[in-house]
């Protein structure tokens, strides 16, 4: 088994006022030579959007880009014709492909938007771009993982272009549960959305990051009232 460990105040910071984002990989101003990637996984920020702002019109292609809201509302409209909201609970991908541009911003002018922007390498090149949203049940992952991305329309959650499964689970204190690597070959980063946990042996706390590989599985134990998010992932280009 092999680890690499982020801890929160060793990410990236960017703040423009309007908004606040932490970047575990390196991404605009913060570059930093050994946070590039963890395998196929390019950008996970951890992003404070102020009331009314957001970003304007922007382009992308070929890549899988995820938005995971944890608070507030957060307003999408792209060019191809999709325009909506996405809340706590929601998932959203878009599979940039041949390209496509889109704006996202604070639906609120009296609260901000929290969000986790993920970015994945595509396992396909020049595929036709597309747009999906899904909505979970809180319910459905206390004490339990509840998948959220897989890499097939007929499984559970909102499908990507590459062989990666996300899933969410929130846990009580002194809860331990396994987690099962979904394909040989791939790894797992781990990112605690809030609370403490410890991850083969590791202890994690709020916004901390770990990934694993070279393991087929994840024993793990929550020290407190914990949220966390698994993105099991090739480790391979």
């Amino acid at each position: 088994m092999q680890t690499v460990l982020h801890k929160a105040e060793s990410r990236g910071h960017a703040s423009h006022g309007w908004l606040n984002s932490y970047h575990t990989f390196s991404f605009a101003g913060y570059s930093n030579p050994s946070r590039v990637h963890f395998g196929v996984l390019r950008v996970l920020n951890d992003d404070t959007v102020a009331g009314g702002m957001g970003f304007g019109t922007h382009p992308h292609d070929n890549m899988e880009i995820i938005s995971i809201p944890l608070s507030g509302d957060l307003e999408h409209k792209d060019n191809m014709g999709n325009h909506g909201i996405i809340r706590r609970g929601d998932v959203q991908v878009m599979s940039a492909g041949t390209g496509v541009a889109h704006s996202e911003k604070n639906h609120n002018k009296d609260q901000e938007v929290k969000f986790l922007q993920i970015w994945v390498f595509p396992n396909q090149r020049g595929v036709k771009p597309r747009y999906a949203q899904q909505s979970f049940r809180a319910e459905d992952r206390h004490n339990q993982f509840q998948q959220v991305i897989s890499p097939s329309p007929d499984d559970a959650g909102v499908w990507i272009h590459q062989d990666a499964w996300f899933s969410l689970g929130d846990f009580d204190p002194g809860f331990s549960t396994e987690y099962q690597v979904k394909k040989a070959g791939n790894g797992v980063y781990a990112f605690v959305l809030e609370g403490d946990v410890t991850i083969n042996g590791q202890k994690l706390n709020r916004r901390d990051g770990l990934g694993i590989w070279d393991t087929d599985s994840l024993s793990i134990q929550a020290n407190s009232q914990a949220q966390l998010l698994l993105m099991d992932v090739p480790m391979s280009l």
